[in-house]
C-alpha cells in the first residue's frame, strides 16, 4: 500500500463508515492519547517498567503494531483534513534530512 492509497483508504473509511472526521483539534488530542498508549507498549517492552499480567512476546509484537497503527490513522487523518499530502511531504523531508545530516551522523563520535 502506498502511503497516498492509505490516505485514500481512511478517507473512504470516515465517509462511510465513520460518518466524518472529527474536527482538526479533536484528532490533535486523540493523536497525541495513541502516542501515548504506544510510549506505555514501548516502555513496558523496551524499557524498565513491566506489564501488569504476562504477556509474551507474540503478545507485545502485536501490542506494538496496534498502536503503531493507531497513531499513523490519526495522523492520516489530520493529514486528509488539512490538504497534506503525506506521500510527497515524505519525501520532500527525507530530501530535506539528507542535505542537513549528509555528514552530520557519520561524524558524531556518540554514535561509534
Amino acid at each position: 500500500m502506498t502511503i497516498k492509497e492509505l490516505q485514500e483508504d481512511v478517507d473512504k473509511w470516515i465517509t462511510t463508515i465513520g460518518v466524518r472526521y472529527f474536527n482538526e483539534m479533536t484528532n490533535m488530542v486523540i493523536l497525541t492519547e495513541e502516542v501515548g498508549e504506544l510510549a506505555r507498549i514501548m516502555s513496558r517492552t523496551y524499557g524498565e517498567q513491566s506489564f501488569k499480567k504476562p504477556t509474551n512476546e507474540d503478545e507485545k509484537k502485536e501490542m506494538l503494531a496496534d498502536e503503531m497503527a493507531d497513531v499513523l490513522w490519526v495522523l492520516t487523518c489530520l493529514a486528509n483534513q488539512t490538504g497534506v499530502d503525506l506521500e510527497q511531504a515524505v519525501k520532500k523531508n527525507i530530501l530535506k534530512k539528507t542535505g542537513r545530516d549528509i555528514d552530520r551522523h557519520k561524524n558524531n563520535p556518540k554514535l561509534m
